[in-house]
């Protein structure tokens, strides 16, 4: 089979060679991949700056979606021809995440998906919603678990809550198609009129350029009467964590996921003062990943495709994604 390594870092570097095509162990699924999906943790990790330190070769991606086409002797949950996405971390199935489940992580302590068949056990794999394509389905396992765990498992979203979402990328817009759906207002940032746009055709109901106002915590405050919003879906790091314990209401939450922007440290005494709940959202379990599906199939919702590459293409995908000219999620097809 067909197969991308690390080998050494940089997006140049990255490798295509062969390996035997795996077969199932006892407990085993091999899957066949028809398509994957870029998050920014793999262009990082790519490129040496998630994790200097990772044990290579490796393979990268975390995000795929395929075909079952053989078990193991001892498999009962699939069968040939099933549609299944891998969970982002094998080891995490239900309940708190722990240091041994984090180390299951595809695409870093683990093998990722960016090869033509993977072997994995039978627990490490969901069900594809009916209504997805396999393209459709490749974004699911890191961005849109992680938004969903942002928004109904770490501080309960409800539906007259609003929320502030960040920039266009994977995790803000399933952020937002999920507040929507669930009757929350939204509140969206990009440096992009035009994008703010689209995300107004899924939903959004307030927009703030952040080019235009970049002291857009204080435009949160107009858009909410000083109040403050309740939840922020926070991707932008250092650099925007300040303003946003300045936007988030007096007992808010602000779900820590992204590192895309540098900065100074945070003042801990405003987090204090507000009384402000902040968690680090690192994806999620099998569980939550299967929670979410139902809550996609019921909705008919749809992931948001930016662009689409072809297998071959992958450092010209990767390229796109540091480019940051992405809306939504970059898919690659096999």
């Amino acid at each position: 089979m067909k197969i991308y390594e690390i080998n050494e870092f940089g997006i140049e570097n990255l490798t295509l060679t062969n390996r035997e095509t795996p077969e199932p162990k006892e407990m085993e699924v091999v899957v066949k991949f028809h398509a994957a999906s870029l998050n920014y943790r793999d262009l990082m990790m790519v490129n040496g700056w998630y994790n200097p330190n990772l044990k290579r070769p490796r393979v990268p991606l975390s995000d795929g979606a395929g075909e079952v086409v053989s078990v193991g002797s001892a498999v009962t949950k699939w069968k040939v021809g099933d549609r299944v996405t891998p969970i982002f971390m094998q080891g995490w199935i239900d309940g708190a995440i722990d240091f041994q489940k984090a180390r299951t992580a595809l695409g870093g302590d683990v093998d990722g998906v960016l090869r033509e068949f993977g072997a994995f056990d039978e627990n490490g794999l969901v069900c594809i919603p009916e209504h997805l394509s396999y393209e459709e389905a490749a974004t699911l396992p890191c961005a849109a678990v992680t938004a969903y765990h942002a928004l109904f498992c770490s501080d309960g979203l409800k539906p007259d809550d609003t929320v502030l979402l960040q920039g266009t990328g994977g995790v803000s817009i399933f952020a937002l198609q999920f507040a929507s759906h669930f009757g929350a207002k939204t509140i969206i940032t990009s440096s992009s009129d035009e994008k703010l746009e689209r995300a107004k055709e899924l939903g959004a109901d307030e927009f703030i350029n952040y080019k235009e106002r970049e002291d857009w915590d204080k435009a949160v405050s107009e858009l909410t009467e000083k109040r403050g919003v309740d939840h922020i879906v926070e991707v932008g790091g250092a650099g925007t964590m300040a303003k946003s314990i300045n936007a988030v209401k007096m007992g808010g939450h602000i779900a820590v996921i992204g590192v895309l922007s540098q900065g100074d440290g945070v003042n801990p005494v405003s987090i204090l003062q507000k009384s402000i709940k902040m968690q680090g959202i690192f994806v999620g379990s099998r569980q939550m990943f299967e929670d979410m599906n139902r809550l996609i199939s019921q909705n008919h919702i749809k992931p948001v495709i930016d662009k689409t590459f072809d297998f071959s293409e992958i450092q010209d995908a990767l390229k796109y994604m540091q480019s940051g000219s992405h809306f939504g999620k970059i898919v690659i097809k096999y």
